[in-house]
């Protein structure tokens, strides 16, 4: 069983370009936006990790853009872990039209595993424990 969250979030006119579309770094945001209700929906949100002294520095993003959106379009964010390693973790995201009929972007983000330090520590067991609950890939 793999698992995968579906966000929806509606664009805003802030969100847009000179053009009426929305401007590119938004989908990264919308990126995080997703990775963060799933970290939430699998009962370990980015907030329990930060009080265990955990940060995800992002460490590397692909975005491969599609077809554009446009202001107050309601987009379906997916997102799915890919991996978990000793030490980082990678995140596929797709952003849909409302109904997912056109796949508008796809991409993924690597995070490191570091403490308050920024030094690189291993992926805690509470991460580590999801692999085999949910069928992630893993080391």
């Amino acid at each position: 069983m793999s698992v995968s969250n579906i966000t929806k979030v509606r664009v805003l006119y802030a969100d847009t370009d000179a053009m009426g579309v929305v401007y590119h770094t938004n989908y990264i945001k919308w990126f995080e936006l997703g990775r963060n209700e799933l970290m939430r929906q699998l009962g370990v949100p980015c907030t329990e990790l930060v009080k265990l002294g955990l940060n995800l520095p992002l460490i590397k993003v692909s975005c491969d853009y599609l077809k554009f959106a446009t202001y107050d379009q309601l987009l379906t964010v997916e997102t799915r872990f890919d991996y978990i390693k000793r030490a980082s973790i990678r995140f596929n995201s797709s952003i849909y039209d409302e109904n997912k009929e056109n796949l508008l972007v796809e991409g993924y983000t690597i995070h490191a595993c570091t403490n308050n330090e920024g030094r690189i520590r291993r992926i805690p067991k509470l991460l580590l424990e999801l692999i085999n609950k949910y069928n992630i890939k893993g080391e």
